[in-house]
């Protein structure tokens, strides 16, 4: 009774942080009109707000794949969520866009940590005969947050 519980909550876990991390990528075009304002950016610094993050995530996907494997997946998602919200809350306060686009990057490291990480998550923790239900709300999830964003 616990594992099937457990289970659903690990789903409910990831697909929260997936969220966040994959509508992170598009909502920030939403901003830049009010970034432009209140940091006095140029065209070339506004594209690098929507890149910094972009630049880093596909960057790190990879090493932090290979991480998670050597460390724990759960202990390197965990982590990486925890990069993805400092860096979230310090590009809030960034008083300027160099530093925005730094927190950014930062930012990104911890998106990269939770999406290369939370397939593997799911897979390990649902079995054969309910990985496709769980894979396929997970897949809605990244969706509705890529277009939410938009």
């Amino acid at each position: 009774m616990q594992n099937r519980i457990r289970k659903w909550w690990v789903l409910v876990t990831v697909s929260l942080a997936v969220f966040m991390a994959m509508l992170d990528i598009t909502i920030v075009n939403v901003a830049l009109p009010e970034i432009q304002r209140n940091l006095s950016s140029s065209f070339s610094n506004l594209q690098w707000v929507l890149n910094a993050y972009t630049l880093v995530y596909a960057a790190m996907l990879l090493p932090v794949s290979k991480l998670g494997d050597i460390a724990g997946r759960k202990k390197v998602f965990l982590v990486g969520l925890g990069i993805f919200v400092i860096g979230s809350l310090a590009s809030r306060l960034a008083g300027s866009d160099l530093w925005l686009n730094i927190f950014r990057g930062f930012q990104g490291i911890g998106g990269a940590a939770m999406m290369s990480l939370s397939l593997t998550i799911v897979t390990a923790s649902f079995p054969e005969q309910q990985r496709g239900l769980a894979l396929g709300i997970w897949s809605s999830v990244v969706g509705l947050a890529i277009s939410g964003g938009s």
